[in-house]
């Protein structure tokens, strides 16, 4: 590097200049974009060094169980410098998602050591925490010895934060001072809106800002547009079709999936007046704008039906959007984003989903894994991951302060940090934490196929749905 490309960097990572300014100021040296997150990143990476012990390791190996995702593909394009921080070497197998928490149930549950940590969704460590497969995070965390100075716990977005940490009681409020840090976050979704802005103006329609207008505006531009659905929502027999947009907007109107008692028993709360209401609605909009084979949709459907010009809107994660308005989609360039409240009243408060990173309790070296897991979560890691690769949503409150990133996202996606920015505070989980989750909701999403389906009527299903749901529960001893 040369004298005054190296002051420019350094001045940057002194806090004297923007990223915006550095680059503009490399660039007038010619130095390429490309190159100019090259000189920083490695920056990044040797002033990292000069606050901790990064070699503490040296010569050590971990193994990662993966995901097939695009945040995989952002760590393991920015794995070399991990390794020449650390002088550890970093192996890893990779999954399709159709069969990989498989694979992490089989590794955890017969406590095997051959992977060190793993990728996982925070719904799932209310089964892995409690059979005692991972580890409580918050013992690294709270090591200064361990964990670098410059980690910054308090930067990630509280309610990303807070989602991943359960003190194990059922019922028990996520992020509650007593709550075991399961899992740390590493990417995350929100649900929101994605639309086709040139199929919105052919049909005249605007942007929904309730519930009501959801259900027309997905039918005006069903009717306005020859040959397109108007909403993508999922509707597959699984708890994953509950998670997105429906519990969403569901829970923007107030509503809950159980009641937690006093004295901590759990009962259903899917059959109030309130929850009826809103499953007529949801139920309505899918029989009169939803796919024809909406039971079979899951994550991938929608997006694909979005990307290929198929439906006008989804109502679903807004990264799933994101990844539909680029690549070899037909309709690479026209989407558009916008936050959804269900109520009409104040901001969103989606429900998310975040991916995660995990210690096995069962690794051979927790603390050598751990300097893995705090690069990887780590701010720096994060801003190369979102500016120079597809990691988006990150977790980091700095690095959507970016304003290198925030340009990247404004120049192609419109609407997206608006979005992100006014849904960002309302942003959590919004289940209630117990061992049963991935039952009742899987059942959940079989009763809204047959309402859909006109097997059954609303007030009925949900009734039927709620007496299960609380047979479980007390069979389960939670009840």
């Amino acid at each position: 590097m040369y004298e005054k490309e190296k002051d420019l960097v350094n001045a940057y990572m002194r806090g004297q200049m923007s990223r915006r300014s550095l680059l503009r100021s490399l660039s007038a040296l010619g130095v390429t974009a490309a190159s100019a997150s090259v000189l920083v990143n490695a920056a990044a990476t040797q002033a990292l060094a000069a606050d901790f012990d990064w070699k503490k390791h040296n010569g050590k190996s971990i193994k990662l169980l993966l995901n097939k995702h695009p945040y995989t593909d952002a760590m393991i394009a920015n794995l070399d410098n991990f390794k020449q921080l650390t002088g550890m070497e970093v192996s890893y197998d990779i999954f399709p998602e159709d069969v990989y928490f498989d694979k992490v149930t089989a590794a955890l549950s017969s406590g095997s050591s051959e992977y060190d940590a793993f990728m996982t969704g925070a719904y799932m460590t209310w089964t892995y925490g409690p059979a005692g497969w991972i580890v409580d995070h918050n013992e690294w965390i709270n090591d200064t010895s361990k964990t670098n100075p410059n980690y910054n716990w308090s930067d990630m977005l509280e309610g990303v934060r807070k989602s991943c940490a359960w003190n194990g009681k059922p019922g028990g409020e996520l992020g509650s001072a007593d709550a075991k840090q399961w899992c740390i976050p590493w990417g995350y979704e929100q649900n929101n809106l994605a639309f086709n802005a040139s199929m919105l103006e052919k049909a005249q329609a605007s942007l929904p800002t309730n519930l009501d207008e959801l259900i027309e505006t997905a039918a005006k531009l069903q009717a306005g547009n020859d040959g397109v659905y108007g909403i993508g929502v999922r509707g597959s027999r699984s708890w994953a079709t509950i998670h997105p947009g429906f519990l969403s907007a569901y829970a923007n109107l107030g509503e809950h999936d159980l009641n937690v008692s006093d004295d901590g028993k759990l009962s259903a709360a899917m059959n109030t007046a309130g929850s009826k209401d809103f499953h007529a609605k949801w139920v309505k909009m899918i029989q009169e704008s939803g796919a024809a084979d909406w039971s079979t949709h899951t994550w991938y459907q929608v997006g694909t039906d979005l990307g290929a010009g198929k439906s006008a809107m989804i109502y679903d994660a807004d990264i799933l959007g994101y990844f539909m308005n680029g690549g070899d989609n037909a309709m690479a360039g026209q989407l558009a984003y916008a936050p959804f409240a269900a109520s009409g009243n104040g901001a969103p408060t989606p429900n998310i989903w975040i991916w995660s990173l995990a210690m096995s309790k069962f690794s051979k070296d927790l603390d050598a894994t751990w300097y893995f897991m705090q690069w990887a979560s780590g701010p720096e890691h994060g801003l190369f991951g979102a500016t120079k690769m597809d990691f988006v949503n990150p977790v980091r409150s700095s690095v959507w302060e970016d304003a290198g990133f925030r340009d990247r996202l404004a120049n192609s996606y419109p609407g997206y940090v608006e979005m992100h920015d006014v849904s960002a505070p309302g942003a959590s989980i919004k289940f209630t934490a117990q061992p049963l989750f991935f039952d009742l909701t899987t059942e959940w999403a079989a009763t809204l196929q047959k309402m859909v389906a006109n097997e059954v009527p609303v007030d009925e299903g949900l009734d039927q749905l709620a007496t299960s749901v609380d047979r479980q529960l007390k069979e389960a001893g939670l009840g």
